[in-house]
């Protein structure tokens, strides 16, 4: 319907805003209204897309076609944006992790709270049709008494890789990410097993390494985690893992059933799930829509509780604070000495 067809601006047009992000608002039936960047680059691409280009975010809150600003610039960037955007009262999807550091994330929570204005973070996982049909399997109860999730999330990432050509690699920065792989990929498989259980990990510790990168941030991490009930999770993530081998496996393991995605995590549609019987061994493959991308999800869910609030309550900053602070423990273990 055209009522709900939303403006949208996007503040800092990298690779994920320019390759997943404006291509998902055009499939959702949104509109591209305008982008902010410094950099020109940036700004000429969006505007080869038809947004109007902006060098600051003063430009994009003064247009009036955008209600809501979807932040993707480097991760120390997000506060200063966020807190801007929230004075303007205009909607705020802001990219994982909140910000470079949890007293920027706390910040940004308290701004969004005093303004009352909509809020999330972008865990575009969540909007995996896989992921939400394993969602609907836990739920229906088909794995029993859940026991455990595994997850491996990795890539390949090194020094030379940039958005445009040209630019810097960011997220190998410490003072602009606040970390390498374990806070750009760990959040992703933390809100997931709130998603997936309906509850929070609330204990967490950590390994990180810097293995096989030449740069100052950690290349990979393992992390381990355990709900409230008692669910235990395991995640690894990894910038030293090569794109052709086997790296995006996601696994939730029952006392009657086992799920298994392979493929499903990150930008991209497909992938494949299964279910496996915890009494026979047999194995299933369960269906799900293999076109839509996380990103154009995303955009829907996040458009339709704009225009609804009552759908709201899927989005919490709150929530989101935690997934923060529980970054900011499992660095605090993997740099303290040895007892």
């Amino acid at each position: 319907m055209e009522g709900d067809s939303v403006g949208w601006g996007i503040v800092g047009y990298g690779w994920v805003a320019r390759d997943y992000m404006a291509p998902g608002i055009r499939a959702a039936g949104h509109r591209l209204v305008a982008v902010a960047d410094p950099g020109e680059a940036s700004r000429s691409a969006a505007e080869a897309e038809g947004a109007r280009a902006h060098a600051d975010i003063a430009g994009l809150i003064a247009e009036p076609e955008v209600e809501a600003v979807y932040v993707a610039t480097p991760n120390h960037l997000h506060r200063a944006a966020v807190e801007a955007l929230a004075a303007s009262g205009k909607a705020i999807l802001c990219e994982k992790p909140m910000a470079a550091s949890l007293r920027d994330a706390e910040a940004m929570a308290a701004s969004v709270t005093r303004a009352g204005i909509f809020y999330g973070t972008a865990f575009d996982q969540r909007h995996h049709p896989a992921h939400r049909a394993m969602r609907d399997c836990i739920r229906e109860g088909r794995l029993g008494t859940v026991t455990a999730v595994r997850i491996v999330y990795a890539c390949w990432l090194d020094r030379g890789w940039a958005s445009f050509q040209g630019q810097d690699n960011w997220r190998i920065d410490p003072q602009q990410a606040g970390g390498g792989a374990l806070i750009d990929l760990a959040p992703h498989g933390l809100d997931l097993c709130d998603f997936l259980l309906d509850e929070s990990i609330e204990d967490i510790a950590s390994l990180t390494q810097a293995r096989a990168q030449d740069y100052a941030v950690d290349d990979g991490a393992l992390l381990i985690g355990r709900t409230g009930s008692g669910v235990l999770a395991n995640l690894h993530v990894a910038y030293n893992c090569p794109d052709v081998l086997p790296r995006r496996r996601l696994e939730v393991v029952g006392t009657t059933g086992m799920l298994t995605a392979v493929d499903t995590m990150g930008q991209t549609p497909g992938g494949r799930l299964t279910f496996t019987d915890g009494t026979s061994g047999g194995s299933e493959n369960i269906a799900f829509d293999v076109e839509a991308s996380p990103f154009l999800e995303q955009v829907r869910a996040f458009g339709s509780a704009l225009r609804r609030p009552e759908e709201r309550a899927a989005y919490s900053a709150e929530r989101d604070l935690h997934t923060m602070r529980l970054l900011a423990r499992a660095y605090g273990e993997a740099l303290a000495p040895a007892a």
